[in-house]
């Protein structure tokens, strides 16, 4: 439930409401905004009864049910779009965020080489998989800390702030160590345990949506970050399974749209995922961005037919540099002054 304090509430009488909402049983959220304050009441366990007699309360506007499962993320709770700060860069902030770099970092130089160049093209962070969730148990699996120690090589010369995937509960602090923000995978959308660690560490979250969930289930994702005290997430439209062959995924740019209905936190989509075929990058970075994305992560390497994973969908080094001209960002002329 949320409760609406007034503009004129004074801090005793928004202090007697969290107490009175701590009382019943629930978690007392507040959001305070630049003309009033809002604190959620949250928990499935508390006296509903109670909390709807706060209407009576001292600075007390109204009390409102929140219509949706996840409460936290939800619009009803933060009118205002959040913004997370990565490293300095401001995602939901207005800008499009571009994330760009190999599926897998495969070593120095083609990472530097990756890094370097989509810098200079207009890129505002860097991707790159240190450990690597494969179908094929014999399939290239990431080369784990030394990708790491990579990643922050690159970060460091080019500005770049680094996105990287987490895998587990035991790689967590490892990757904390490194990056500036840690990716949640689609297949580890609803690993619940890994999503309790990941609230807890003090670093900007990237919660991919899986490859079969619905809006609600991925949003109830978010939320196990937020209720466990991490607000600074970002959520990303992968694509999902349909019947759908022509493509590796079909990616589902009204949920992108719907989500920024539904929820106050940022959206990115990943088209390189999404489609599978590089030559549909383009057109659906394009339609991500129409929708209202808040940026996109988009998958480059060096030389793609030699990718160790996902070349098919990896733009080339001159194909990314094209798409950024043709988004109108500005090319970076001295990548290492940047």
């Amino acid at each position: 439930m949320i409760v609406n304090m007034k503009r004129s509430a004074s801090a005793d009488e928004i202090e007697h409401v969290i107490d009175r909402i701590k009382e019943c049983g629930f978690q007392a959220h507040v959001v305070r905004g630049e003309e009033r304050t809002i604190i959620g009441a949250v928990g499935s366990s508390g006296r509903r009864s109670e909390i709807e007699a706060l209407r009576a309360a001292p600075g007390v506007a109204d009390v409102i049910q929140i219509s949706h499962p996840f409460k936290l993320v939800s619009r009803q709770l933060r009118s205002e779009c959040t913004v997370v700060d990565v490293a300095g860069v401001k995602v939901g902030g207005g800008d499009v965020v571009i994330i760009a770099g190999p599926c897998s970092v495969e070593s120095r130089e083609q990472l530097l080489e990756t890094a370097r160049s989509v810098k200079a093209s207009g890129a505002t962070m860097l991707r790159g998989g240190a450990y690597k969730p494969r179908t094929s148990p014999y399939d290239f699996q990431g080369l784990g800390v030394e990708a790491l120690r990579f990643l922050k090589e690159a970060s460091d010369e080019t500005g770049l702030p680094i996105v990287t995937e987490v895998m587990s509960e035991a790689d967590v602090e490892d990757v904390a160590q490194y990056a500036d923000m840690l990716q949640v995978g689609a297949r580890n959308m609803q690993n619940f345990s890994l999503l309790r660690k990941l609230a807890t560490v003090p670093k900007p979250i990237l919660l991919k949506r899986g490859p079969s969930a619905t809006v609600k289930e991925w949003l109830l994702a978010a939320e196990y970050l937020l209720a466990g005290g991490n607000h600074d997430v970002v959520l990303c439209e992968r694509g999902i399974k349909t019947f759908e062959t022509a493509t590796r995924n079909t990616l589902d740019l009204a949920a992108v749209a719907l989500v920024k209905e539904l929820s106050h936190l940022p959206v990115l989509a990943d088209p390189s995922h999404g489609t599978g075929l590089r030559s549909l990058v383009g057109p659906m970075s394009k339609a991500a961005i129409a929708v209202g994305a808040d940026g996109l992560i988009i998958e480059v390497h060096p030389c793609p037919e030699r990718a160790l994973s996902d070349g098919p969908q990896s733009l080339d080094l001159p194909g990314f540099e094209s798409l950024m001209k043709e988004l109108g960002r500005e090319p970076v002329r001295d990548v290492k002054a940047a």
